[in-house]
């Protein structure tokens, strides 16, 4: 099931200042290799964000935008000048150069059934020579315990509404599932409130889901800056190629 937040457009609108470009350092770290690539999906794309930019830098080749979150794809259709698809993985047509998921998109993959469809339908669209760069955060440096703080806060639009949101983890955390709500409250709003779960893979398997559907790591990151993985990274940043 897909979260509120994404489904709803009047939440995922809000999406985009509550995660501004400028705050986040993902979309820095892929821009230059969507730029590069003659064909992308995006598996995951969310409000659209980085393949806005991508269009607006000059990329001419075929951008493609997947999502099974219809709040979020009505947000990104704002251009149509790329193709926009309702669905997940398993909805790709065709094959791509590099596929990407940003946003951390790869950990709403919560059960083994559906991470494995979803990395083989991945496999299958990237041509010979393509990657598939995603991210996933580090289990071991346990960064769901500051979500509270990190992700709680306001914004305010150009008419002078503000939006509050306030996350709050669901505890005691066990296993490598992480649940947590996202509760936004506005004037005359009633609170909206969203349930999420996020899966915290730890590198070995990984690995294995990966080389299960044919793909093996090319690069491992622990951060944005291209710093080695190591156990204190935040970030298990991922780029795999088809085996062979």
């Amino acid at each position: 099931m897909v979260d509120k937040l994404f489904t709803d457009f009047r939440l995922a609108a809000w999406y985009d200042r509550l995660h501004p470009w400028d705050a986040r350092s993902d979309f820095e770290f892929y821009l230059p290799m969507v730029l590069a690539a003659e064909s992308v999906l995006d598996v995951g794309c969310g409000t659209g964000a980085l393949l806005h930019r991508a269009r607006e830098s000059g990329h001419v080749g075929r951008l493609c935008g997947l999502d099974p979150a219809p709040g979020m794809l009505e947000v990104a259709r704002a251009r149509d000048d790329i193709e926009w698809v309702l669905g997940d993985a398993s909805a790709a047509r065709g094959q791509f150069d590099l596929v990407v998921m940003t946003g951390h998109a790869f950990q709403v993959l919560v059960e083994d059934d559906e991470l494995r469809a979803a990395l083989a339908a991945i496999a299958a669209t990237l041509t010979a020579t393509g990657r598939f760069v995603f991210e996933t955060r580090n289990p071991l440096v346990r960064e769901w315990e500051t979500w509270d703080r990190r992700y709680s806060g306001e914004v305010t639009d150009e008419t002078g509404a503000v939006v509050r949101s306030v996350c709050e983890v669901a505890e005691p955390v066990r296993g490598d599932l992480v649940s947590f709500t996202h509760t936004f409250t506005s004037a005359g709003w009633e609170p909206e409130v969203s349930h999420s779960t996020l899966r915290f893979l730890g590198t070995g398997a990984l690995s294995a889901f990966l080389s299960e559907a044919g793909l093996v790591v090319a690069e491992q990151f622990g951060n944005w800056d291209r710093t080695p993985l190591t156990d204190a990274s935040p970030e298990i940043i991922t780029s795999a190629r088809r085996s062979g």
